[in-house]
């Protein structure tokens, strides 16, 4: 599909993911998109999203190439086969991994998120321990020894993954002496370190970084991304895909209670939790009032910041901090809350269609802005602190970075003054901040004559991209 590009280093790796074909009515155009290997880093990883109910000869699907941005109509994908139960879609991960073996790593992020598959087609070679499957889960929880003997019988492996590492986390005693005595390297891969943290096991001694794959985000998906379909369908391949996204959500959430909450023994009333995260979900880039929420579920509000502490060890969401910067005026200092994904959100909160222009599409495009925000920062490993400025009359910016820049998202197609009027505050108690953004809806990029930059969305997309946003960290993208 891809045989006329002529690459003498390693590129994109293709990953497929399979998903019930009736939910693909409307095929959209994968983007592909060149890239070159940077040093010891494999280049992002392309991902091929897909659907099969039948075993069969793929058919090979022609599109044309572009970026995110350049036009939200979706475009039939021109098919020379007559397998009509078969669709691909091409998406292209930003995160960048390491060539192996060249060092040792914990891959983290939400459950269906991609990180399987990624790791999967990314190291083709490399010895796969799935603690998903029964078996092998029993083999490791019995006896972890027998992954070093495993791996000197078959004469020392030097890069090995292990899939759902937080289900027996007593071998990482074992990865840790193999690491050190003999050279071997492991991509350790999970969807919650709750497990990890809490049972105090082996970290590793910084032996090994920590990455993160988040949800799709704009510029993977390429030029027929639609913010739409991603706000109401959410970052997780399969659900931004599906057209009825309903039900595998559902599913999710219902998995996500069995497995990652019942099966781990996190909580000891279930219904009570589940309750939860439909209030929760209500809370979503809000602040939190844990004494509200504690008294909807009829428990105390420590138990409830429990909750959210699972809810995060778990990669379903994440704080976002107060800017403390030496205030001049009173500010808000309690942290505001994201889930990771706004298809759940949507689901739990029970949101229904969001339109264009809705109070409920606004609060979901604040959620994807900042999920673009903290997912370039991982990915071009920026490590920017992020932050948001609200002071107690209510006056509020969205997002700051590194007291450097300042963003606020606002889902209007025409920006006026009173939605400027936080990012005017700002500069009287914090005059340094360098740089001001609104991201909008509006169609063409400006400057007000104060020097405040409106972007459209696809600007928005690219400017991240191309590390403008994050300081310093276009350099990675050379």
């Amino acid at each position: 599909m891809i045989a006329d590009a002529d690459f003498t280093e390693l590129r994109g790796i293709r990953v497929e993911y399979v998903q019930p074909s009736s939910n693909l009515t409307r095929p959209r155009a994968p983007a592909m998109t060149r890239f070159r290997a940077r040093g010891n880093y494999l280049p992002p990883q392309s991902a091929w999203i897909g659907a099969a109910q039948s075993r069969g000869p793929k058919g090979r699907i022609s599109c044309e190439s572009g970026g995110p941005g350049q036009g939200s109509a979706s475009q039939p994908c021109k098919r020379t086969s007559n397998m009509h139960d078969k669709m691909h879609h091409m998406f292209t991960r930003e995160i960048r991994l390491p060539r192996p073996p060249s060092e040792s790593f914990f891959l983290w992020g939400p459950r269906q998120c991609g990180k399987t598959t990624l790791l999967r087609q990314s190291y083709p070679d490399a010895k796969w321990i799935d603690l998903l499957r029964a078996e092998e889960y029993r083999r490791y929880l019995q006896n972890p020894e027998r992954l070093r003997e495993e791996l000197a019988a078959e004469g020392g492996e030097r890069f090995v993954v292990i899939d759902e590492v937080q289900k027996v986390p007593q071998l990482l005693d074992e990865v840790h002496w193999l690491i050190e005595n003999r050279g071997t390297h492991f991509a350790l891969c999970g969807s919650s370190a709750r497990k990890v943290k809490r049972g105090r096991a082996n970290l590793l001694g910084g032996r090994a970084v920590r990455r993160e794959l988040f949800g799709l985000i704009a510029s993977e998906v390429g030029r027929d991304w639609d913010l739409t379909r991603m706000l109401n369908h959410g970052y997780l391949p399969r659900m931004y895909l599906s057209e009825r996204p309903r039900r595998l959500l559902d599913a999710y959430v219902a998995y996500y209670l069995k497995e990652e909450i019942a099966a781990e023994g996190l909580v000891r009333n279930l219904p009570v939790y589940s309750e939860f995260l439909n209030i929760a979900a209500l809370s979503d880039a809000e602040l939190v009032n844990f004494s509200t929420i504690a008294r909807d579920c009829g428990v105390s509000s420590h138990t409830i910041q429990g909750y959210f502490q699972i809810l995060v060890d778990t990669l379903l969401g994440r704080w976002l901090p107060a800017f403390r910067l030496r205030p001049k005026r009173r500010v808000i200092a309690a942290p505001k809350f994201y889930f990771s994904d706004v298809g759940v959100v949507n689901f739990l909160a029970k949101r229904g269609q969001l339109e264009v222009g809705s109070e409920l599409f606004g609060k979901a495009f604040e959620n994807w802005v900042f999920h673009e925000l903290s997912a370039h920062n991982s990915y071009l490993e920026a490590y920017a602190e992020i932050s948001y400025w609200r002071l107690a009359s209510g006056i509020e910016v969205d997002f700051i970075i590194d007291a450097d820049v300042a963003i606020e998202a606002k889902a209007t197609p025409k920006v006026t003054s009173d939605h400027l009027k936080g990012l005017r505050q700002l500069v009287v108690d914090h005059p340094r901040i360098k740089r001001r953004i609104v991201v909008s809806l509006e169609r063409t990029a400006r400057r007000t004559e104060d020097g405040i930059d409106v972007m459209p969305v696809d600007v928005f997309v690219r400017a991240l991209a191309d590390g403008e946003i994050f300081r310093g960290a276009s350099s990675l993208r050379s």
